[in-house]
């Protein structure tokens, strides 16, 4: 797939300054830039690559004036870092703009689906599944019975969702991705053994979440388990049966959330933070990496630490850590001396 210099200039808004019919099919990063790859330019500090780079085309900032001759062809936009985000997303777009059923795949009788659909090779779609427009389904992709899924969602390769799933529009799924296998639910009788709680809920996705590889999202028990529009969740997370998760939260990578916790909006969620079960945490709260949440959780609260302390006390009591060894020789130099001087008495 190969893109002139007169076409991205077309989708960004730009202006050329070069060979308006040079062509690319790939994209670089300006330090590695090869001959047919498209880079751009918005760090100053990567400046110095322009002039040496050789990748055929370069997306700039109207206001960069050359100090020196260019081999490479530049397109000037308004931020560079932005059009450069928009062309990947464009980019994307058309890379995965696959339409048509692919074979051998398994589709059930009753298994609606609308324009643009995409079923790649080895997949199954089980009974009463709903798809709307624009889905892509890569290969090996598993729908379960009764599973809705809106428009304009993508499910990559080897992704799970089980049944009664729900997953609305503009849904991004990655690969690996598990969503409605049972909640960790079971009773100990007497005998020690442990007897299994039916999960009997779902799973919703509202619309634009986004699930990283390797991530898990575990049915409700009764009810659902929700992640409301905009959440970003990075690769393998856990999230519990019948968590429910604000709008527009994001959550790092090797984050496990027990289950019935209710997570606010907007909150920063780092990665390897643990989240007991049956709390609340409100809303704009930011956790960072490694912390443990054994407590209900305050708008706007800063968090750090297991168990975790306010950010700023966490640091404060983090100085005094660190000075532990040097305190515990002051004071056996000041148990010596008192010795020493009641020994002299």
């Amino acid at each position: 797939m190969k893109f002139t210099a007169t076409q991205i200039a077309g989708i960004l808004e730009g202006e050329v300054e070069g060979n308006p019919q040079i062509a690319v099919h790939k994209l670089s990063k300006i330090e590695e830039g090869e001959k047919g790859s498209l880079t751009f330019l918005a760090n100053p500090k990567y400046t110095s690559y322009i002039y040496s780079t050789k990748a055929s085309i370069t997306i700039v900032n109207k206001d960069f004036v050359p100090e020196q001759t260019l081999s490479t062809t530049l397109i000037k936009v308004e931020d560079a870092y932005k059009s450069f985000s928009k062309l990947l997303e464009y980019y994307n777009q058309v890379k995965n703009n696959k339409v048509g059923i692919e074979s051998p795949s398994y589709i059930s009788d009753n298994v609606s689906y609308g324009e643009g659909f995409y079923l790649g090779a080895f997949s199954y779609l089980g009974n009463n599944v709903s798809i709307g427009d624009n889905v892509k389904l890569f290969p090996n992709v598993f729908i379960g019975d009764n599973v809705k899924i809106v428009n304009n969602v993508v499910v990559f390769a080897g992704a799970k969702i089980y049944s009664e799933t729900i997953i609305g529009n503009n849904c991004v799924i990655h690969g690996g991705a598990i969503i409605g296998a049972d909640g960790f639910g079971f009773t100990p009788n007497s005998n020690g053994e442990y007897s299994k709680v039916p999960q009997t809920g779902n799973v919703i996705l509202e619309d634009n979440v986004d699930v990283g590889a390797g991530t898990t999202i575990d049915r409700a028990t009764l009810g659902s388990t929700i992640l409301r529009k905009g959440v970003k969740l990075d690769n393998q997370i856990q999230i519990a049966h019948n968590v429910e998760i604000g709008e527009h939260t994001a959550i790092a990578a090797q984050t496990g959330i027990a289950g019935s916790t209710k997570i606010g909006k907007n909150c920063l969620i780092g990665g390897q933070v643990g989240i007991v079960g049956h709390i609340t945490i409100g809303d704009r709260v930011k956790i960072q990496a490694q912390s443990g949440i054994g407590r209900n959780v305050k708008d706007d609260e800063v968090l750090q630490g297991s168990p975790a302390l306010s950010y700023g006390d966490f640091n404060k009591s983090y100085v005094h850590f660190k000075n532990l060894p040097k305190l515990v020789n002051q004071i056996s130099n000041i148990e010596k001396k008192v010795e020493g001087e009641q020994n002299k008495q």
